[in-house]
């Protein structure tokens, strides 16, 4: 499930959700990292600035999500999304996989907003992929039959010491990756007990 096989043109048919989102995640990269593109002004027109946000720039609620700051950021946050994102999108289907991205994304951010300084600045997908953690953590936990039992111990022991990792890095937005990961947990116990 964790292992990708597939070619690239193979993976964009699969997985058109996670390939989208990559894809989105690349070309602002790229447009807030070449110079003559005016990077300074895109990244801080999108950047999730928690002074702006209390002024009613609530969009930065959502695109925020989509920017990184560096090349080493949106390698990770994308090889993360590569590996953990298709077998999400195959179990919940495409809208409903892009419901929960955006949904536990919004929530880190919101936390984020709620709980970080006013000065605070935010970017990266990292909330919304803890939301896909949560999601599996409570697939293994109620709804077992969809994974099978190698990969629910992988999913547990990956969540497990991602969540540790959270608190030994520098410059992580601890409360973001918290409150996407409880986000998506949240989400999957409501969609499975509505599905009885």
């Amino acid at each position: 499930m964790f292992i990708r096989t597939e070619s690239f043109k193979e993976f964009i048919r699969y997985y058109p959700v996670v390939s989208l989102i990559i894809a989105i995640q690349l070309i602002l990269y790229l447009i807030t990292s070449l110079p003559f593109l005016s990077q300074g002004l895109w990244f801080e027109k999108l950047s999730g600035i928690n002074l702006y946000i209390w002024a009613g720039e609530w969009w930065r609620l959502i695109t925020p999500i989509f920017l990184h700051l560096g090349f080493s950021h949106i390698l990770f946050n994308s090889f993360s999304l590569i590996l953990f994102g298709p077998g999400l999108e195959r179990i919940l289907g495409k809208s409903k996989f892009i419901t929960v991205y955006l949904l536990t994304g919004i929530s880190a951010n919101i936390a984020t907003l709620l709980i970080e300084p006013i000065t605070y600045i935010h970017v990266g997908a990292s909330g919304a992929i803890f939301g896909l953690f949560g999601m599996y953590i409570s697939i293994a936990m109620f709804k077992k039959q969809l994974l099978s039992r190698d990969n629910r111990q992988l999913i547990m022991t990956i969540a497990i010491i991602s969540i540790i990792m959270t608190f030994f890095q520098s410059n992580i937005n601890v409360i973001g990756h918290i409150f996407g990961f409880i986000s998506g947990f949240l989400i999957g116990v409501l969609s499975f007990r509505k599905r009885g």
